[in-house]
């Protein structure tokens, strides 16, 4: 059984621990790599430019629209995110497969694309838990986080759309639990030799 390189896809609510199990599984696992999103909101501190985002203008993420260069794009709490098929493919011909840290919308697009990727939800344990999380960060305003919370009751009735899901509980299990998910997927042998999509 050959070990197939695919695209994979982890959503979930803000707050929900994506980055955090994304990183972890990345550092464990040869030939995974996360592609770099587009964004038009500001860094937070501590964010550097091209490698937690590339951070661009509302006119330069128009512009890169227009000229069809973006697998999906999505609008989300006031801001555009957005990812490159450039990133997709520089990372699917280094032979790795490739990581998509995106919402729900950017999920749905992606699957329109590429019927092959992998689309996994991060879950909280509770909204509740997910509100404290949010609340524990001191980074969003009162009504950030009230949107946040509107946002996620959206994307968790959105997450049985999902391939997969792994509850965000106790970060070690959960990473053990990606892995597994990406593991499994890499290993199922459907007789082609490629990811089977064009960009």
């Amino acid at each position: 059984m050959s070990l197939q390189r695919r695209v994979f896809v982890i959503s979930g609510p803000s707050g929900a621990g994506k980055g955090t199990l994304v990183t972890r599984a990345c550092s464990e696992r040869p030939f995974l790599q996360t592609a770099v999103s587009c964004t038009t909101r500001k860094p937070r501190d501590g964010e550097i430019d091209g490698r937690h985002y590339y951070f661009i203008t509302d006119d330069e993420f128009l512009a890169l629209v227009d000229a069809g260069e973006f697998l999906e794009t999505a609008y989300v709490h006031g801001h555009r995110y957005g990812t490159l098929k450039s990133e997709v493919l520089r990372i699917i011909e280094s032979g790795s497969s490739v990581i998509l840290e995106i919402d729900v919308q950017g999920g749905m697009q992606v699957k329109k694309e590429i019927p092959e990727a992998v689309l996994i939800f991060i879950e909280p344990p509770s909204l509740e838990d997910l509100e404290k999380r949010l609340r524990s960060r001191k980074s969003e305003s009162e009504e950030d986080i009230e949107l946040r919370m509107s946002n996620a009751m959206q994307e968790m009735l959105l997450s049985n759309s999902y391939d997969a899901a792994v509850i965000n509980d106790d970060v070690k299990q959960a990473t053990e639990d990606l892995l597994e998910i990406i593991a499994d997927f890499e290993n199922v042998d459907d007789g082609k030799e490629d990811l089977g999509f064009e960009l």
